[in-house]
């Protein structure tokens, strides 16, 4: 006689490695932070210098550098509470529900930008982050360890339906890595969800004005490579917010549990290490020709439009495939009632986002010359990124589509770069 009450799914697929990644990148990612910016801030700014420059033990921990953390955590989540803004559903659930997400996001930039601007005029000392950016990355990493603690502790709780179809495999390491549950809540907070966005990526853009600050701290006036690197990281952050609805249909909302991973990557890897421009112009000013600035500017501009457009073609055919912006496109069935676009952007290449995230990334390094790599740290690793991803998408689209899949990928040959992969 059945108990009614459903089994919960076991992951059988394990990704990153296995539980031998799982064990290690926990361990090695944070090592990795604490290093980029040790060699950011090393005269040499060398990868191959012995011994590295890792910073003292003593100077590891601040207790100020935590409260900031705190502090900083504490204001995003009263600014996610705010009841401003609209409130968007996500995706249908494996139980057929649909949860509300409020999308606040950019109104959360604003006020941050607000009392950051607020506390300048006032006097606060915003160059004092250039000091303190290791003390920071050692909070943030450690807050991320607690929280990823504590969404594999309460995961226990969670309904089988709950659970993310990734991170069920039974091994503690694995699970606590990828993350067990879905979307973990306290009280219709959603954890997952403001972490992706709010107090990373707002975070990032207050470390980068900065090291602004400490240029012109140290030089009176800051350079056009600060001055670009600044505006361009802070027209993609502003754009993710401003475009918040859209993270909803990802596949960090849609399939990945809430674990170590997404804990690590949005509180600790994002802001220190998508950021590292900024802090290595403080300790390596460069001077940038009027010519080779306008190239910059226009290899962003180009990313930028390949990135936006063809994000905002995707979302639309989503919400409303008869809207007439992507109405002519032509279209694959599948199985599933769905519909595959293969013309516009999406018949360009299968993931032309990737292709505009990636010009972005090298026009956020050029700025810092060509003598050292550890600028070039971001665009390297997110390629590799979203070349892991792209292939994970692969996998789950084959799955998910079948045959159409296959004739999609035959009209549409090239991932990522035309005529290259």
């Amino acid at each position: 006689m059945s108990s009614g009450k459903q089994k919960p799914h076991r992951t059988t697929e394990r990704e990153f490695g296995g539980v031998l990644g799982a064990t290690c990148i926990p361990v090695f990612l944070p090592l990795t932070v604490l290093y980029l910016l040790s060699v950011c801030r090393s005269p040499s700014a060398s990868v191959l210098q012995w011994p590295p420059p890792l910073p003292h033990a003593s100077f590891l921990w601040e207790p100020v550098a935590l409260a900031i953390v705190l502090g900083w955590m504490l204001l995003q989540s009263f600014l996610y509470l705010l009841p401003i803004g609209t409130v968007s559903e996500g995706l249908v659930l494996r139980d057929g529900s649909r949860l509300k997400y409020p999308v606040n996001g950019f109104s959360a930039l604003c006020c941050s930008a607000v009392l950051v601007g607020l506390g300048l005029w006032l006097g606060m000392p915003l160059a004092f982050l250039f000091e303190l950016i290791i003390p920071l990355a050692v909070a943030a990493i450690a807050l991320s360890y607690l929280l990823a603690i504590y969404l594999y502790i309460r995961s226990f709780w969670a309904p089988a339906h709950a659970l993310a179809l990734g991170g069920n495999s039974g091994n503690p390491l694995y699970d606590f890595f990828m993350g067990r549950e879905l979307n973990p809540r306290i009280a219709g907070f959603d954890l997952k969800y403001f972490c992706e966005l709010r107090p990373g990526l707002i975070g990032w853009l207050v470390l980068n004005l900065g090291m602004l600050m400490k240029e012109v701290e140290l030089r009176g006036s800051p350079s056009v490579a600060m001055l670009l690197v600044n505006c361009f990281q802070l027209l993609y952050v502003t754009d993710a917010l401003w475009n918040e609805e859209a993270i909803l249909t990802t596949m960090d909302i849609v399939h990945d549990g809430f674990g170590f991973m997404l804990a690590f990557g949005d509180l600790a890897w994002v802001p220190f290490t998508y950021g590292l421009q900024a802090i290595f112009l403080v300790a390596h000013p460069q001077t940038l020709s009027p010519l080779g600035a306008a190239g910059i500017i226009l290899l962003n501009g180009l990313g930028y439009y390949i990135f936006r457009r063809s994000n905002s073609q995707k979302n639309q055919f989503r919400r409303d495939p008869n809207h007439s912006s992507v109405a002519n496109l032509e279209t694959i069935p599948t199985a599933t009632g769905k519909r595959l676009l293969v013309s516009g952007w999406w018949g360009f290449v299968r993931h032309p986002n990737y292709l505009g995230d990636i010009l972005m990334a090298l026009a956020w390094s050029l700025p810092c010359g060509f003598s050292h790599i550890v600028p070039y740290f971001y665009v390297i690793y997110f390629s590799i990124l979203l070349i892991h991803r792209e292939d994970r998408d692969e996998r789950q689209c084959r799955a998910k589509y079948g045959l159409a899949w296959d004739t999609y990928c035959k009209r549409v040959p090239y991932r990522i770069i035309p005529y290259v992969y």
